[in-house]
């Protein structure tokens, strides 16, 4: 099954995924995003036919299905289609936001084939990003090596059976609820968080917690084997309590909490840029 990734344009949510080496994007996601219409499925499957009848038979040859998980959280057969062939269809969509779209289609497009060939560029990205978001040097440090760690631990679960999304959402809430005592839905709620990525607004504490949770439920993992989602959410609840006992230690001889309200948001100047990176 690939994996369904999603990307933003203009507050929009697109689907992708990685297919022969390259990004292939939803058509419906994106006729809606272009359209603005409440039947993207109708208007795509005209539109197909219009594109046949005007002679475009190569283009459907160039068109796949690929499983992309839904809003209900299963998978279905979706029509996409990769960079190049997206622009082709887009210049049949009679729409304003066509050329600001091609220019973000082009970049999201492009930057994945670069990370394949070398993925020192996608670290290269993510760390300029942050930096143009206004994060510190050493916040950027800690953020990378979160993501690092947070890598090794998914493979280690995907090595021992865990496979679907939903799985991954509830080991990664146990181990919040066992370090922090809130869930990362929770946690988004302190801090007055919507759809923002919640370790992108946590300060250094709450960042070197995370990791410590994480981190001790990889050295679990590998210590004890666990085999599917069960028994890895076993070791997913120990790994938490190691980082959750180290908290409550430290905010008992600090006399300070570690969850803090504070996030990235609450600087108007950082909403700004942060709104603007996102489209």
């Amino acid at each position: 099954m690939t994996e369904t990734k999603i990307v933003v344009f203009k507050g929009k949510d697109i689907r992708k995924t990685i297919h022969n080496n390259e990004w292939w994007f939803s058509i419906v996601d994106i006729i809606e995003v272009l359209t603005g219409s409440d039947r993207p499925r109708k208007y795509w499957n005209d539109l197909k036919k219009n594109l046949l009848t005007e002679g475009y038979s190569e283009l459907s040859a160039k068109i796949g299905q690929l499983k992309l998980r839904s809003a209900d959280g299963k998978s279905y057969q979706t029509d996409c289609a990769n960079t190049e062939t997206m622009f082709r269809i887009i210049q049949s969509i009679p729409s304003p936001k066509a050329e600001p779209f091609k220019l973000w289609l082009a970049r999201v497009g492009y930057e994945r084939v670069k990370e394949i060939e070398d993925p020192e560029l996608g670290t290269k990205r993510t760390r300029a990003l942050y930096k143009a978001k206004g994060y510190s040097d050493d916040w950027i440090e800690k953020r990378m090596r979160g993501i690092a760690i947070r890598e090794e631990l998914t493979d280690e679960w995907q090595q021992r059976g865990v496979k679907e999304e939903k799985e991954y959402a509830i080991l990664t809430a146990e181990i919040s609820k066992a370090t922090f005592g809130l869930t990362p839905s929770q946690y988004k709620k302190v801090k007055g968080l919507e759809r923002e990525n919640l370790r992108d607004h946590m300060n250094d504490l709450e960042l070197i917690f995370s990791m410590l949770g994480e981190a001790s439920t990889t050295e679990i993992t590998r210590s004890k084997n666990p085999l599917g989602f069960g028994e890895n959410k076993q070791a997913a609840l120990q790994g938490g309590a190691v980082a959750g006992k180290a908290r409550k230690d430290l905010e008992e001889k600090s006399g300070k909490k570690v969850v803090s309200k504070q996030n990235y948001l609450q600087q108007p100047q950082n909403k700004k840029l942060l709104q603007g990176n996102n489209g």
